[in-house]
């Protein structure tokens, strides 16, 4: 039997990155998990146990470490690219490179109704996503977030629904309605605003959550896919869609 070696990646997951500024008046801070996965001619190291092209995943931990402390780290989009483009750059075997990000939310504890300098707490479970992906010739940015969680008391329905033997379910024309979104868009380019970008994504979000009439989860998907992003500032930016979107309820 011959067995031929398929398409295959490694790399390290889920590298938490904790980025003290330590200014003058105050600390702030950046809580990111990064997760980094290469591909290129590693056949050797599956085939015949030969490391000589691998580059250890101990070593990518490191340059995470090392990136973050050698320079801000910036947007999270900014962040993954410049490590993208370093493996594809500097490590010869590899012939792409993929960083996801995600950041945690903190904000700075009130004490006595003035923000602590140095005490902090978790704001959400919110998380702002990306994903870089880096050929050495080119590079792509998808965005996004995570549990996004949003409740309407009123104006959700549910009616008109398959039944069995089994479904005992009242309809209702009026209902309180949460979820939770995941969603994320595809850039086609990367002369972006990110921050612009992602704040003008989530604000479509929330209107769309709020302003469609007779809600329920499948309407809000369609809803927001089609929400216009309306701000000056979006029109500069080579903004595409939502790529793809997923409701909890």
């Amino acid at each position: 039997m011959n067995i031929v070696l398929g398409d295959n990646r490694y790399g390290k997951a889920e590298t938490r990155l904790l980025r003290v500024a330590r200014l003058d008046d105050r600390h702030e801070i950046r809580d990111l998990s990064v997760s980094i996965t290469l591909a290129g001619d590693f056949e050797a190291a599956h085939v015949r146990g030969d490391n000589t092209n691998v580059l250890p995943t101990d070593t990518q931990k490191n340059t995470v470490f090392a990136f973050a402390k050698e320079a801000p780290v910036g947007e999270i989009e900014e962040f993954a690219l410049r490590l993208a483009w370093h493996f594809v750059r500097t490590c010869d075997p590899v012939r792409e490179a993929r960083v996801e990000v995600e950041e945690h939310p903190w904000a700075h504890v009130h004490v006595r109704g003035a923000p602590h300098p140095h005490s902090f707490v978790r704001t959400s479970a919110e998380r702002r996503l990306t994903t870089v992906t880096c050929d050495g010739e080119g590079a792509t940015a998808v965005s996004g977030l995570a549990d996004l969680v949003m409740l309407r008391s009123a104006g959700s329905e549910f009616r008109g629904f398959a039944r069995d033997r089994y479904t005992t379910l009242e309809e209702t024309g009026d209902r309180i309605l949460a979820t939770a979104i995941n969603a994320r868009w595809r850039f086609s380019g990367l002369n972006v605003q990110w921050a612009e970008s992602f704040a003008e994504a989530r604000q479509a979000l929330l209107e769309a959550f709020s302003l469609q009439q007779r809600m329920t989860p499948r309407r809000l998907l369609r809803s927001t896919r089609n929400t216009r992003m309306r701000s000056k500032e979006m029109t500069r930016l080579p903004w595409i869609a939502f790529s793809s979107m997923t409701s909890h309820s």
